[in-house]
């Protein structure tokens, strides 16, 4: 339970973030694409600088999730990140959701729940054991440059979309050596952590991550990106969890209904990401009181 609650409030922070990094992004030229330079004008707008400030937070509570549970059942909740952040900024602007929200919201809720129940992800291992590491980062260093280079080659939504394909691959990865630095606190203390060379990849992996969400808000729509991003995580997540710690999930018929949600999450973050509130438009008309 402290995994899922934690898990919850990192979804809650991370999405928040991103709205208000879109918006500071979507105010870069192109001409500051894939340069150093774009961060450099993002560190100069406050709005950034909150969307950091919460990124931070969530980074927090991710730590204490991964640390408390399985890899596969902490990543996948943070698709609840878009519908909260939504419902806490119409809540906060006193601005109605369109309906289609609502319906976006009702199915990446049931998709996450349909997910979670068929799925049933849980056992596995709290760090990686052996050289298993090796292969994982060849595979995802492959793949991440492969995204890249392709995406340099696209303009708009397309670019943005294969973006934040390559961002969530950057942060499935984080929090996969995050939960094994973490591992190593409770039988050598906080030195075996800082001692191990996972801690240091993770803030390399997590800045790379970052970067290339930057790019992918500052690129295109969030409903390019956003889509891309949640599912690309939660999936590639799994996929490191019974990899690389050995971690469960039922196969066999049980993959019908786990596709099912996989599109019913991917049809709501689609949904959700045209709205207005997401893409950080300024609100509509006040609700009457």
């Amino acid at each position: 339970m402290i995994s899922v609650l934690f898990a919850i409030l990192t979804a809650i922070s991370n999405g928040s973030g991103a709205v208000l990094q879109r918006r500071a992004a979507a105010t870069v030229p192109d001409t500051e694409a894939m340069r150093l330079s774009l961060i450099g004008r993002l560190l100069r707008q406050k709005v950034w600088l909150a969307g950091i400030g919460l990124v931070l937070v969530a980074a927090a509570c991710q730590a204490v999730a991964l640390a408390t549970g399985p890899i596969a059942v902490v990543q996948p909740i943070f698709v609840l990140e878009l519908p909260a952040t939504l419902l806490i900024a119409s809540y906060l602007f006193r601005a109605r959701l369109a309906r289609s929200a609502w319906y976006g919201v009702a199915a990446v809720t049931l998709g996450l729940t349909l997910g979670m129940a068929t799925a049933a992800p849980g056992g596995g291992t709290d760090t990686v054991r052996g050289a298993a590491w090796i292969p994982a980062l060849l595979v995802t260093g492959a793949a991440e440059a492969g995204l890249i280079l392709w995406s340099l080659r696209l303009r708009g939504n397309a670019r943005a979309a294969l973006l934040g394909l390559a961002a969530a691959g950057g942060y499935a990865l984080t929090a996969a050596l995050m939960k094994d630095a973490v591992a190593r606190f409770e039988p050598g203390g906080i030195g075996a952590v800082f001692a191990s060379w996972q801690l240091y990849a993770m803030a390399a992996a997590g800045v790379g991550a970052l970067f290339l969400l930057q790019n992918a808000l500052q690129a295109g729509s969030l409903a390019a990106s956003q889509p891309m991003l949640t599912l690309g995580d939660a999936l590639i997540s799994i996929a490191y969890g019974v990899t690389l710690f050995g971690e469960t999930l039922r196969t066999g018929w049980w993959l019908l209904p786990e596709l099912a949600a996989v599109a019913l999450i991917a049809a709501g973050c689609l949904e959700l990401a045209r709205s207005p509130l997401a893409a950080g438009a300024p609100p509509g008309p006040r609700r009457v009181t």
